[in-house]
């Protein structure tokens, strides 16, 4: 029996995985943090609404379209850097604190674990974030490897992260998979030669995913268990 419903990989032998809005919804984590930070420096909430349409280059890309829809005055490095340490300030006490797994993972994941399945995460989220979310939702124990924007000098829409996963688990292009929630995976995946799944309820910075040209779109991944 295939181990995934998906034809053009049946049967990988190494699936990587987007986290913030393919694994984890953490908009509401993150506006809380965003809206602290933006706060304490005199400016007007954004709100979750906005805040997904900013998810997805980085926790400092984030800031930074932050600033400049929020804020009328010229960005500074100086201001960057202090809206940065706030943000991350309000973010490392907030991680987890409403952030949920979607629907369909915690079953997904299950079933590539009893499959023997490798598993890895490939996320542009700062490591100190990454694994605090995935301790706190208890997902860690999933993967062998985790990948954050931080741990190699190039992060997605790089496929150098998805390079470096297939050399760790020494698997080729042809036996991995790659799920994901925005363009910055598809590239990636595109880039490296994987073969990519793309839900349809991340962030995507608020464009429609199948514009990106996926392999297959699902609205869950338990759509992907045979």
């Amino acid at each position: 029996m295939a181990v995934i419903a998906f034809p053009a990989l049946p049967n990988p032998e190494l699936v990587l995985f987007d986290l913030d809005g393919t694994l984890v919804d953490s908009i509401p984590d993150l506006t809380s943090a965003v809206d602290a930070m933006l706060m304490t420096l005199g400016l007007e909430p954004a709100g979750q609404a906005q805040v997904s349409h900013w998810v997805g280059n980085g926790a400092p890309k984030l800031v930074e379209r932050a600033l400049q829809a929020m804020s009328a005055e010229p960005l500074t490095e100086a201001c960057l850097t202090q809206a940065n340490q706030l943000f991350n300030e309000h973010y490392q006490y907030h991680n987890g604190e409403q952030a949920c797994v979607y629907q369909g993972v915690l079953a997904f994941l299950q079933h590539l674990h009893q499959q023997k399945i490798s598993m890895g995460i490939v996320t542009n989220k700062p490591s100190q974030f990454t694994e605090q979310l995935l301790e706190r939702l208890n997902l860690a124990h999933f993967f062998n490897l985790v990948l954050s924007g931080d741990s190699l000098p190039e992060k997605k829409p790089s496929p150098e992260p998805l390079l470096h996963a297939m050399d760790f688990f020494a698997k080729g292009p042809q036996d991995t998979l790659m799920v994901g929630d925005s363009i910055n995976d598809v590239k990636a995946a595109r880039s490296a030669n994987v073969s990519v799944v793309a839900v349809s309820y991340g962030y995507n910075h608020g464009e429609q995913i199948d514009t990106a040209n996926p392999d297959k779109v699902v609205d869950s991944l338990a759509e992907l268990l045979c």
